[in-house]
């Protein structure tokens, strides 16, 4: 598979819930995604509001020709942080995770185990206005491998 039809798939699989942008996107990604969900919990009547629940997910499309540990770590750190400035912690905020998604026609091996040691978590107020994860996932399209982190494996069924 080669990496635009790869990009094109896993752009196809985030459509149904997130909002895509491909246009007007900030370098070094060539696309973003934007789900948010907002559920309100009542105790038997309208009247009796019990929560309101705020879940985000901001999720970074970046693709490389050959994907270096150098390349891996800087769009690790621009993604987390444009995700984590993109958060408004409130009493209602459960979550706002971040996710990258790297797309590669190869990978150098360093990166498999560079890749598994990324982790970034953040809590807002001792995690009573929620938290941020971060997930990775990058896919070598010349043999098929992936290179994740421990949150991103289950990202591997969006290349399905």
């Amino acid at each position: 598979m080669e990496s635009n039809e790869a990009l094109t798939k896993v752009l196809n699989s985030y459509r149904g819930y997130y909002n895509i942008k491909t246009d007007d996107v900030e370098p070094p990604f060539v696309a973003e995604a934007v789900f948010q969900s907002h559920t309100e919990k009542y105790l038997l009547v309208k009247a009796a509001h019990v929560a309101d629940i705020d879940s985000n997910e901001f999720v970074f499309f970046a693709k490389e020709s050959t994907l270096t540990q150098e390349k891996l770590s800087e769009l690790d750190a621009i993604a987390w942080e444009r995700g984590i400035s993109r958060v408004q912690p409130n009493s209602n905020h459960r979550n706002s995770d971040v996710i990258l998604i790297v797309i590669a026609d190869s990978i150098e091996e360093s990166v498999f185990t560079t890749a598994k040691k990324l982790k970034h978590y953040k809590s807002y107020r001792f995690s009573f206005w929620g938290w941020s994860q971060y997930r990775l996932i990058a896919y070598d399209c010349s043999t098929g491998r992936f290179a994740c982190n421990r949150m991103g494996k289950d990202l591997k069924k969006v290349f399905a």
